[in-house]
């Protein structure tokens, strides 16, 4: 099978294309021939050394997300059938022609999402679902703020909160403000020309904001406390803007906030399978009734992984960064 590795730690062009062997399906995994891959900010990292893969094999291959059918079935497999149509998260080897992964952890593609879109899905809406709903238990008629929310997380973000109920909030470039807003954001901040302090304030008439889903990290945190209501819930999902800062942890005393920190990629696998079933079981029924779809920015070969980096190392994407393996 051709897939992409990690050749050393560095720039984009450290990634290759090979051909590997096939891998073999354990008793409760399927086999799965991937039709596309997308890019997360994980992948850059881990291409850089700053991320490793915890759980590493004979090969370094990228890819935290897949959507492609069951190939074959591990012996104990009893919930897919060859040429099913499913996606998922995996700990990586994304990258590749076929993965295997825990049949428990495949889900099954919603009919009215082509194939080659759903790659855009399991990471980022199990994410922001994860981090909004489960960790920070967001309820409806309750605010949001998300930053980045152009990202790929964040359009996940986005619709996830419009789904259940919540108002949002979301940060991100002039640029992409309306695109923000077509999603359902009910206000999307410049972050450059304005305080999203002061913003998230007024909007919520000095109330604050009941949880908050960041991917930046960094000075941000202590403005996030800021804007927090009492007994709010910052969920810190990454650290586009750096993983160190003076935090003034006595401002969030007095709000009787949380700060979480979380991660999906090294959970355990009956970790990850719990996560996944209940997406299934709470979120993945709204696919199927429109209240939500994959964003997808642009798409790229397997053979143009390289390009597909830089492009998202550039922030120019609104939405996902799709590879068509096959």
């Amino acid at each position: 099978m051709r897939a992409v590795v990690i050749t050393k730690h560095g720039d984009p062009s450290v990634l290759s294309v090979v051909d590997l062997e096939i891998p073999s399906p354990k008793d409760d995994e399927i086999l799965v021939k991937v039709r596309a891959t997308s890019l997360n900010r994980a992948d850059l990292m881990q291409r850089m050394g700053f991320y490793p893969d915890p759980f590493p094999g004979a090969h370094e291959i990228p890819g935290l997300e897949f959507a492609g059918t069951v190939e074959s079935c591990g012996s104990s497999v009893s919930n897919w059938k060859i040429g099913d149509p499913v996606m998922g998260i995996v700990s990586g080897g994304a990258y590749a022609e076929y993965l295997v992964v825990p049949g428990m952890q495949a889900i099954s593609v919603p009919q009215n999402i082509a194939l080659e879109n759903a790659a855009a899905i399991p990471e980022v809406f199990l994410t922001a679902w994860d981090a909004l709903v489960c960790q920070a238990n967001l309820q409806a008629g309750q605010w949001a703020l998300v930053h980045a929310g152009a990202s790929g997380v964040g359009t996940a973000a986005i619709q996830i909160c419009k789904a259940i109920g919540a108002y949002v909030v979301v940060t991100c470039s002039a640029g992409k403000r309306d695109a923000c807003l077509a999603l359902g954001a009910d206000l999307a901040i410049d972050y450059k020309s304005q305080d999203f302090v002061e913003v998230a304030m007024q909007a919520t008439h000095g109330k604050g904001v009941n949880v908050i889903l960041d991917v930046i990290g960094g000075e941000y945190l202590n403005r996030n406390v800021a804007a927090l209501a009492l007994k709010g819930t910052i969920v810190q999902v990454g650290l586009m803007g750096g993983g160190s800062t003076a935090f003034n942890i006595g401002a969030l005393m007095p709000k009787r906030g949380r700060l979480i920190g979380t991660v999906l990629r090294p959970r355990p696998v009956d970790e990850k399978i719990a996560v996944t079933q209940r997406f299934i079981n709470e979120m993945l029924p709204l696919f199927a009734l429109a209240k939500m779809r994959p964003v997808i920015d642009r798409r790229f070969g397997l053979d143009q992984i390289v390009d597909a980096h830089r492009f998202m190392e550039s922030n120019a994407n609104t939405g996902k960064i799709v590879i068509d393996v096959c």
